[in-house]
């Protein structure tokens, strides 16, 4: 088929049929295609050539705040005088004039509207003007501009109608181009589900999930950067990013109180915002100083049959800010709570193995135990028996000396008894401390020493082992952030009272720092009828010593 932008021209003026011709041609076509970006192209060329205009461009109408026109496609203009003009126009003036009362216009002379602007430097002049409104269904999509109608004359009567015919096709296709580009995200958002269900049935790490879950998000959804943070107690907490300029380490757990993502955990609904870098600290974010500048941002919780486990974070660049007003919230939204559904899965499944192992470690243990001890127990008393019939002195040690070696072998046997008992990943308190001590070796880049005094497994209270943790997930967060150092030394102890002491030897406070996160701390120490003490000087390191009694 002939492009309509190829007949008529500005060699010789059109007639009715042949418009009337290339109109139907150009209806056909625009049903055709299925890209909006050739959908908009071919309109202004066949808009040119159906009038005889040497200029024709349509301005599509911006979803967001902030210009008026998103987008801007011309037809007509060399690239080189493009390039002098510089930035295109963004709906102001005669144009913007169009927008606020979208219905057909039409002038002798651009310059001779109060409305017009003069034109930029390196513009080329310009004097008749047919402008008409763009709709898809009841809404103005964009307008369309026809400048210069050939050999100097006006635009006529026939040209606004044969326009006005053009902008409703095109109205028709557009849509048609929408829908489609709209099906196709949503088959790339069911494909990233599918991949993301692949990834947690191939059994790999929740974290290693939790990663790929914001690096497929971020990618889908083209948004510059994405994270997420889980709900633990009142603390949010960061568990993976993806995108440039932002990492885990400048990040930190953020109170849950007062914060975005905190009235998304607790309502469950998704939370647009238009300019994320205004709420940094309420998602999140901490060294907003190292961030690039942020735009808008969807937030989408991470809801299981549990409850809302997490919540997903996408941000865009300001110069970005298109693709997140076109972006549907119920498209993360429903790809968060999938992936929710399908880590729930995973930990089901984590459950049941881990029971199994479980089962089969106190199967073993009980064996030992009723089994092998006995048995060494019953050959340890007939040794003994044996020795004191025994005359040879000699013969009598090493009789002794082989009922030694049977205790020492029992009591190895009954602590492995013990470990055994203590399931791996278990989720107590003394595990817990040191999964956290191994998660804050990625960002110091060493893994900080750890003590533990007393039974810590046992004696510290349910009350009070999240506060414990959230101190310590903060103070190595802190170090991580600000120290700068080279050691930490973590000591966790139980007597009379429980104290949790991270040391290190980094830049330490200046004076008259404010306490800020520290606050928080000595909140949680207080409220267990605790302390709080921080020991630091600039370049002699920190010691934060936190302290609850025990009962």
């Amino acid at each position: 088929m002939t492009d309509p932008a190829t007949q008529g021209g500005h060699g010789g003026e059109t007639t009715s049929v042949e418009r009337w011709q290339l109109l139907l041609d150009a209806v056909v076509g625009m049903a055709a295609d299925r890209s909006l970006d050739s959908v908009l192209s071919r309109i202004v060329r066949t808009a040119s050539a159906l009038v005889d205009a040497r200029y024709a461009a349509l301005g599509v109408l911006g979803n967001g705040r902030g210009d008026r026109l998103r987008t801007f496609v011309h037809h007509g203009m060399e690239h080189d005088v493009v390039t002098r003009i510089g930035n295109l126009p963004r709906g102001h003036g005669l144009l913007g004039l169009i927008i606020d009362r979208p219905e057909p216009l039409r002038l002798h002379d651009i310059a001779d509207h109060p409305a017009s602007y003069g034109f930029p430097p390196e513009h080329p002049p310009m004097h008749s003007f047919l402008g008409v409104p763009v709709r898809t269904r009841d809404q103005v999509f964009g307008n369309l501009y026809l400048t210069e109608k050939a050999g100097g004359a006006d635009f006529t009567d026939q040209d606004e109608r044969i326009v006005v015919a053009l902008a409703a096709a095109a109205g028709v296709a557009i849509e048609n181009a929408q829908l489609y580009d709209q099906a196709v995200r949503r088959e790339k958002w069911l494909s990233a589900t599918a991949e993301i269900a692949g990834v947690l049935s191939s059994g790999r790490p929740t974290h290693t999930a939790l990663q790929t879950v914001a690096n497929r998000a971020q990618d889908v959804a083209e948004a510059d950067v994405a994270w997420i943070v889980s709900v633990e107690d009142d603390l949010l907490v960061p568990q993976a990013v993806a995108g440039s300029g932002l990492d885990l380490g400048n990040m930190a757990a953020v109170p849950l109180a007062g914060s975005l993502a905190g009235e998304v955990a607790r309502s469950g609904e998704p939370l647009s915002v238009e300019r994320l870098t205004e709420h940094s600290r309420a998602v999140g974010l901490t060294t907003v100083a190292d961030l690039p500048e942020l735009g808008p941002g969807i937030l989408v919780p991470l809801r299981s049959s549990v409850g809302v486990e997490g919540v997903l974070a996408l941000c865009w660049l300001p110069e970005n800010a298109d693709r997140a007003h076109a972006l549907d919230p119920a498209l993360p939204t429903s790809f968060a709570e999938q992936a929710a559904l399908t880590l729930e899965v995973a930990r089901s499944r984590d459950d049941q193995e881990r029971l199994a192992l479980l089962e089969d470690r106190e199967r073993i243990a009980r064996d030992l135990h009723d089994l092998v001890i006995q048995r060494l127990f019953a050959v340890g008393l007939g040794l003994q028996a044996v020795s004191r019939l025994a005359g040879d002195t000699e013969v009598h040690q090493r009789l002794g000396r082989a009922v030694d070696d049977l205790d020492a072998t029992i009591r190895d046997i009954r602590r492995t008894i013990f470990a055994l008992a203590a399931s791996p990943g278990s989720a107590d308190v003394q595990s817990e401390i040191s999964r956290i001590v191994d998660a804050a070796a990625q960002t110091l880049k060493f893994r900080p020493s750890v003590e533990f005094r007393g039974p810590v497994r046992t004696r510290v209270p349910d009350a009070v082992a999240p506060d414990l943790l959230a101190v310590l997930r903060e103070t190595l967060s802190n170090a991580s952030r600000h120290a700068d150092a080279a050691h930490v030394r973590v000591l966790v102890s139980v007597g009379e009272e429980l104290v949790l002491s991270v040391a290190d030897d980094g830049r330490g406070f200046p004076e008259g720092t404010v306490e800020s996160g520290l606050g928080n701390m000595r909140h949680r120490a207080e409220r267990h009828g605790g302390s709080f003490e921080v020991r630091s000087g600039a370049g002699a390191g920190t010691t934060l010593t936190w302290r609850v009694p025990l009962p």
